[in-house]
């Protein structure tokens, strides 16, 4: 319609000019009216052409259109897929189950009390902790043991991100390093990366933040995975460090997910775990050792029957320590475990794992080797649940005992010896 337009325009200032430049008594006339009639062609012409160009900048055009007519490549398979159908959540953002035992979370519906009792412990917590954690440091130290026991009953959901970085010292490392988690995802390569994007969609597949291909949430978790593989490459990537990742960027965001595992491995407030993930994981051998005796010392009877049926703790509790329960158990029970985790240490995995043991003891000790495998990787509701299995836990007594045994596993493998060795020729150099 426009190109119409502008050719009548065209064609009547022509000959409008014509007839009057061959009157000469008419020629300024003609002058005045061509120069009207040719400013407005021009005003037509660039209304024609900013409405063309603001067309083709507000039309979307797809990745694969531009890929294919601009560089006549494959398109690209890093692009986010198609959102999964929505179906019923629970309240932590897994799907629902059919079955009532969901493995993710409770499915029943909370009671008005039970609202207005977490609405009590937030604002104690919120009082506890301050203005974005300004007094938990204080807090701490003058009440050390109300901190242990609230924590022990469960960090409120809301303020969950917050105090698991408060507890185990990565908003301390983050603030001592601006900068650095960028550098590592932005600038960085990583011998990992195959393996990461591989594993991605396997960690969390029922939450709705991880379930799209290539979404916000497996973005997310490959670039926080693909930092620590370049932070700290004796380690790089492991499997389970995926689910450790996972969880922590449901609670917070990529940079502090990212150094909150930094913390745990390299042991900013307890011993460092970075062992769990090293070629042959030795502190994974350690740990199933140390749980094997306690378990033959707690629990004798069981300990005598799993040694008849040939059962070791490498076949059912490896998942344990590396993923902290967070592979394969009720997500509600694994957020109150790691409460305890990230502030009282690894311990609170053995004494869950003990308890666990001890709830089904009377069951276990019936049981043939095929059945036992089984039962022990899928135990009961009742012992799913926090209010039962995290008390029996906690009247657990390992500290101790873990240490002494550390001490005969550290000499039965000759680690004893060599760093006795090693403070020798230290003392020798000095």
């Amino acid at each position: 319609m426009l190109v119409i337009v502008l050719s009548f325009l065209n064609s009547y200032a022509a000959a409008v000019s014509s007839v009057l430049l061959n009157n000469i008594s008419c020629r300024h006339c003609a002058w005045i009216c061509l120069l009207l009639i040719r400013t407005v062609t021009c005003m037509f012409r660039m209304f024609w052409l900013i409405l063309i160009l603001s067309w083709f900048t507000n039309t979307p055009v797809k990745n694969e259109v531009i890929l294919d007519c601009m560089e006549k490549k494959k398109i690209d398979e890093y692009e986010p897929g198609p959102l999964p159908s929505p179906r019923p959540l629970d309240r932590f953002g897994f799907v629902k189950q059919e079955v009532n035992n969901s493995p993710h979370g409770l499915t029943k519906g909370r009671s008005a009390y039970e609202f207005e009792r977490e609405e009590r412990r937030v604002r104690k917590w919120r009082k506890m902790i301050g203005v974005g954690g300004s007094d938990w440091k204080l807090y701490v130290q003058r009440k050390p043991h109300v901190v242990k026991r609230r924590i022990r009953k469960g960090i409120p959901d809301c303020l969950r991100g917050l105090v698991w970085q408060l507890i185990s010292g990565s908003r301390d490392l983050l603030l001592m390093n601006p900068g650095v988690y960028e550098q590592l995802v932005i600038y960085e390569t990583s011998a990992s990366e195959l393996d990461i994007i591989r594993d991605i969609s396997r960690t969390f597949p029922s939450h709705v933040f991880f379930q799209q291909r290539h979404g916000p949430g497996q973005r997310s978790l490959y670039n926080v995975l693909k930092a620590y593989s370049v932070y700290d490459r004796d380690v790089g990537y492991v499997q389970g460090m995926g689910f450790l990742a996972g969880l922590l960027l449901l609670y917070m965001s990529e940079e502090d997910a990212f150094w909150l595992l930094v913390a745990l491995l390299k042991g900013a407030v307890h011993a460092p775990m970075e062992g769990l993930y090293q070629v042959g994981l030795p502190l994974v051998q350690q740990y199933l050792f140390q749980f094997d005796c306690l378990m033959k010392e707690h629990m004798p009877k069981l300990g005598e029957h799993f040694t008849q049926e040939i059962i070791n703790p490498s076949m059912y509790a490896s998942q344990w320590f590396i993923t902290v329960f967070s592979y394969s158990f009720p997500f509600h029970l694994a957020l109150r475990i790691w409460d305890v985790f990230l502030y009282e240490g690894v311990k609170i995995v053995f004494k869950v794992g003990l308890a666990l043991l001890k709830y089904c003891h009377d069951d276990l000790v019936k049981l043939p080797f095929e059945k036992l495998v089984h039962a022990l990787r899928n135990f009961p509701e009742g012992a799913m649940d926090p209010d039962t299995v995290l008390p029996m836990a906690n009247s657990i007594k390992v500290s101790r005992r873990l240490e002494e045994l550390k001490q005969e596993y550290d000499k039965k493998n000759g680690k004893l010896s060599h760093s006795t060795e090693i403070n020798r020729n230290q003392e020798q150099l000095q």
